[in-house]
């Protein structure tokens, strides 16, 4: 039992360094707003590469943050397979491939015509 308790501890502190991250990505996510808006107003192409650096950025990190949430239902799973935690292991699935086409449309789109916004 007390294996249990120190492991899900140990995923609750994990979880309050992701929590950190995601902080960090709301500030750069601010910071690159304010190169986005610079682009299309003044068409500043300093602006529009800080601004797609930025992206590249976020959608990386989320990427390791989503890879994290991924392997943890993926060992949920191999130890207690049920519904919940089937469904679980799909939705993170899905979270981490949709954190790969952000972060292949942040590194393609050099107009900047797609909106990308993190979940």
């Amino acid at each position: 039992m007390n294996y249990n308790i120190n492991n899900k501890l140990k995923e609750i502190s994990m979880e309050e360094y992701i929590w950190i991250i995601y902080i960090g990505i709301i500030i750069l996510s601010y910071i690159s707003n304010y190169y986005e808006k610079d682009f299309f107003l003044n068409k500043s192409i300093d602006s529009k590469n800080k601004y797609r650096k930025i992206m590249i950025l976020i959608f990386s990190v989320l990427l390791i943050v989503y890879l994290y949430f991924f392997k943890d239902a993926y060992d949920s799973l191999k130890k207690d397979i049920n519904i919940l935690t089937y469904l679980s292991f799909i939705a993170s699935s899905m979270i981490l491939v949709s954190g790969i086409i952000f972060l292949i449309i942040a590194i393609s789109d050099n107009n900047l015509d797609v909106e990308l916004a993190f979940n």
